[in-house]
This record gives structure tokens, C-alpha cells and sequence, in this order.
């Protein structure tokens, strides 16, 4: 285990789960499920049994660090990586690399969301160790894809084809960005495509021969850093690497562009909790599909297939709502049709410009 390291992302807003989620709070850093744990002390506790625990790092926002720290106290000051701004998940990413690489050059990196839901850990444990091996030995860039249950439009799709390399990881075809329900549909139908799980597995050297290769400004950037990693100029350095990168995903950046990508089909119980339809899939439904939490002052009448999410103590009545989602939190009530959630960013965008960012 002493050369597998994690890269965990935290820098998010989680602007879709407004308004529980905030600029100043967001959800990683939430009990969203009721589980007792926030996501990413969920997140957390799951690598703990893939990786020395000194060998976990968090890519976060410099706003959200005293929030890390306090979620994650064993976590020391040096394995918090700080953004100054954000700037997507590829300069981030080049960042955790490059200082992984300057501690441990055999290092095998994982680099995964702060936000997921795994249900099946000792599965997902399984599918980690698996890649990190497969990625060592064959020099390659390795990504789980989730089995698809349904033809999803807020999920990206990977299609791979029949090459493979031992057994079980498959030569990625093609990325496809969230697509339209006709699309997914024919994407589920077809058998050869995967959601794409934004969990990537390589080893330091070759997540770096890549960015040399397919994202050579950003590397040089990042490169230059290579004698103030791990000393206490390495703050101020990234505060003036990040303002020279572009904002580019890992995705676009790296993975569509690399010819040695492969994907591991991949099936622990995987949920990216985007959005609150995912959060309502997962809960516990009453007789008419209604998921209320808390339950004990909701009372609803002729109501059905409704997200209810409010203040624990608070008396909320609903009568002849069906199929919306009721959520209240920080002074803030949102009530939307579920089917138009994917509007809530919006909404977020207009309270902003409206009101000032004391709401968002």
C-alpha cells in the first residue's frame, strides 16, 4: 500500500442542491443522506483501506480548507491542496501529481470525487486495487464506468470496445458529454456504453507523460514547481500557477485525447448524488413514492411521488402536490417540479444577480 496514493476532489459548489447546498457550505461537507457522516467524511473512511493515511491528499478551494480541517482532523496541513481559484479538474489534478511524484516517483494514484455515494464498499475497495495494479503494469490511464440501469441524461457515457488488457479492463472508444434522452437511450440499448464515473486511476509517471504530452503549458507551469513542493514556499507558488492555467476538465483535457485510456465496467451500488432526483431515488418512499425528511411535522394530503426536505421541528402541510421537489433550508424555500430540476442552477445564477450572493 505504501506507493497508492488519493486524490480527492472538494473543490465543488454543489450548486444543484441549493439550497441546503452553499457557495460557503457545500455539499461535499453535508449529511445529505442522514447517514451520521458527511460525503466527504465518507469518502474519507472508504480510501482508508486502500491507502497509508498519510497518503491521502484533498484538492479543495482555499475557502473550504478550515472546512476540511474540521470534517478530517487526522488529515495534516501539507495534504490539503489548496485552489486559489477555480479552474476545473485538470490544473488541479497536474497539481496533485506533480507533488505526489516529487515525494514517491512509483507512486499509483487514484483520483476520485468528494461527493458520491458508494453503496457496496468492499466492491469499490476491489475495483481500486484492481486498477491500480492493471494501471502500474501496463502503463496506462484507467476509468471505471458504472453498468447503466437506465438511459440518464445527467450522466457523461464511455464506450469502449472489444480490446482489452487482463480480462476485465476495456480500450476506451469514445467520451459523450450528458446527452439527450433519445441518445442515452440508444447508448443503454447498444451494451457498449458506461456512465462515466469521474473516478480515474494511473501512475504518477504516466498522468504526467500525459499532461506533457496533451496539456504541455500547464505542465510546464506545474513542473516549475518541482523544488518548492512540500516546503513552505509551495502556497505561494500555486496561488500564481493557477491564475496561468486554463480551465479545462480532466476529460477534455487528458482522457479524450490519450490513446492508452482503458475503462473497468464496474458495479458497487454508485450514485453521484447531482441532484435531488438522485437523492430521491435512494430514499425511503411512502405508499404514494413521497420521501419526506424529517417526517415527523409533514403532514400530506392527495400528495404524491414528492422530495421533501426540511428543517427538523418545522409543520409543513401539502395538499395536491405531485411529483415535486419541497426544500427548505438557510432561510430559503424551493418549490419545483422534479422533471425541472435541472433548471436549479439557473434559479441560483438569478438569485445571485438578484439578491447578492447572501442566498447562494
Amino acid at each position: 500500500m505504501k506507493n497508492n496514493y488519493a486524490l480527492i476532489m472538494a473543490g465543488g459548489i454543489g450548486s444543484r442542491f441549493w439550497p441546503i447546498s452553499r457557495t460557503s457550505y457545500p455539499k461535499q461537507f453535508i449529511d445529505i443522506l442522514g447517514t451520521g457522516k458527511t460525503l466527504i467524511q465518507q469518502t474519507y473512511d472508504r480510501f482508508l483501506k486502500i491507502v497509508p493515511k498519510e497518503n491521502i491528499f484533498i484538492l479543495t478551494n482555499d475557502n473550504y480548507i478550515h472546512l476540511v480541517k474540521e470534517q478530517l482532523p487526522d488529515i495534516a496541513d501539507e495534504q490539503i491542496l489548496g485552489e486559489p481559484i477555480m479552474r476545473n479538474t485538470a490544473p488541479c489534478i497536474a497539481y496533485g501529481s506533480h507533488k505526489i511524484c516529487k515525494i514517491n516517483p512509483n507512486a499509483a494514484i487514484v483520483v476520485a470525487p468528494s461527493d458520491h455515494l458508494i453503496l457496496d464498499n468492499d466492491e469499490f475497495v476491489r475495483c481500486i486495487n484492481k486498477s491500480l495494479d492493471a494501471a502500474v503494469k501496463n502503463d496506462c490511464l484507467i476509468t471505471l464506468g458504472i453498468k447503466p440501469s437506465r438511459p440518464d441524461t445527467g450522466y457523461g457515457y464511455i464506450q469502449y470496445n472489444t480490446k482489452k488488457i487482463e480480462e476485465d479492463f476495456f480500450k476506451v472508444k469514445t467520451f459523450t458529454e450528458k446527452p439527450s434522452y433519445e441518445i442515452a437511450k440508444t447508448f443503454v440499448q447498444s451494451g457498449d456504453f458506461l456512465w462515466n464515473a469521474g473516478i480515474f486511476v494511473w501512475s504518477a509517471e504516466n498522468i504526467l507523460k500525459s499532461f506533457e504530452k496533451y496539456q504541455p503549458e500547464m505542465n510546464d507551469i506545474f513542473k516549475e514547481g518541482t523544488d518548492i513542493y512540500n516546503t513552505d514556499k509551495e502556497k505561494e507558488f500555486i496561488q500564481s500557477a493557477f491564475t496561468q492555467c486554463t480551465n479545462i476538465s480532466i476529460d477534455y483535457g487528458i482522457m479524450e485525447k490519450a490513446d492508452n485510456v482503458y475503462v473497468l465496467p464496474s458495479e458497487f451500488g454508485w450514485s453521484d448524488l447531482g441532484t435531488w432526483a438522485s437523492v430521491y431515488e435512494l430514499s425511503e418512499k411512502d405508499y404514494v413514492g413521497n420521501a419526506v425528511s424529517p417526517a415527523e411535522k409533514v403532514i400530506m394530503y392527495d400528495s404524491s411521488n414528492c422530495m421533501v426536505n426540511v428543517p427538523d421541528g418545522k409543520l409543513v402541510v401539502l395538499q395536491g402536490l405531485h411529483d415535486f421537489i419541497v426544500v427548505e433550508d438557510n432561510n430559503t424555500l424551493l418549490i419545483c417540479p422534479r422533471d425541472q430540476e435541472q433548471d436549479i442552477k439557473q434559479i441560483v445564477a438569478d438569485v445571485k444577480q438578484r439578491f447578492g450572493a447572501e442566498f447562494t
